[in-house]
């Protein structure tokens, strides 16, 4: 979780201070000596995982020229710090008021999310909306990560409710260790607040975007600040649109991707969404689209030779 980058930079060490500082929470002990239910808990992974993909970001910024940044829920602060919109300060202590927020929304445990594979979107969607009828409780497909893949957030009783369901459409259920129901109407009162400290950030703290922001709620490119607050004020309670987000970036004739952050996981996603759009692929042929994760020392060396070999 980023620690041979911050010990090799100053800057990225003094990002893990910021967080710390911002979070009241002991982050370097956390995530680089600590056990996996302390670094599971969101309200020091959002911090924590946002120092992650800045320090990364910092690194790369040099090497190249990005035309569009996104970044799926928790990170679209990241790709919004990049673009300029917000300074690093600015993003740590919101994704930190971000995770407390998230972490305190659900103390009775009512929330779950829940993973669906092998099914398509429509499935999903029907699924979902046949369990929120069957429990009478709030269920919504709260991530359109791939084609195949969705994840639905909601009540307990109605996942419960979902998982055979699904079964009955040959799909998959897999249950989400989350403290909460991320993306849905039960996120209200959390996302109220959260809107209420964005409304507080001074107007000369939000700057037009360098490049354009593809926003969760809408999937559509955006340089505007007031239009890119206004969107992340309505993320907690809407779907992420990932798979239309890489799709509308394919369509501007973006060809290359490059993910920051400590796994691998958007980069994993990208040949799903884009492949059905392609034609079959030739034996030879060069690939249609580069997909790379920038995770470490080890990979921003990498692409530091791959780009100056490209130069």
């Amino acid at each position: 979780m980023g620690r041979d980058v911050a010990e090799a930079d100053p800057a990225a060490m003094n990002l893990w201070k910021k967080a710390e500082a911002a979070s009241s929470l002991p982050l370097r002990e956390i995530y680089w000596d600590g056990g996996e239910k302390d670094m599971a808990a969101t309200r020091s992974l959002q911090p924590a995982l946002t120092v992650v993909n800045l320090s990364l970001w910092l690194r790369l910024a040099p090497l190249c020229s990005p035309v569009a940044a996104a970044g799926h829920s928790l990170g679209e602060y990241s790709a919004l710090a990049a673009a300029g919109v917000l300074s690093p300060e600015t993003v740590l202590n919101l994704v930190s008021l971000r995770g407390r927020l998230m972490a305190e929304c659900d103390p009775e445990g009512l929330g779950s999310m829940a993973a669906l594979l092998k099914l398509n979107r429509d499935q999903a969607e029907a699924c979902v909306a046949r369990a929120a009828a069957q429990s009478g409780q709030a269920l919504v497909l709260a991530n359109y990560n791939t084609p195949g893949q969705f994840v639905a957030s909601g009540n307990k009783n109605a996942i419960a409710a979902l998982s055979p369901l699904v079964r009955q459409d040959g799909g998959r259920v897999l249950p989400l260790a989350v403290s909460g129901a991320f993306h849905s109407p039960l996120m209200a009162e959390a996302a109220g607040e959260m809107a209420r400290a964005l409304d507080k950030t001074g107007k000369a703290e939000w700057k037009t975007a360098r490049f354009p922001v593809y926003s969760n709620v809408c999937a559509r490119p955006e340089t505007d600040a007031a239009a890119l607050k206004n969107s992340l004020a309505r993320q907690m309670t809407s779907p992420v649109y990932w798979t239309d987000t890489i799709r509308a970036q394919w369509a501007q004739g973006i060809r290359a991707f490059v993910e920051c952050g400590p796994r691998q996981v958007l980069t994993r996603m990208a040949d799903p969404i884009l492949s059905p759009l392609l034609p079959p692929r030739q034996a030879g042929e060069p690939a249609a689209f580069t997909a790379v994760s920038v995770s470490g020392l080890e990979d921003l060396e990498a692409f530091h030779r791959s780009y100056s070999d490209s130069r």
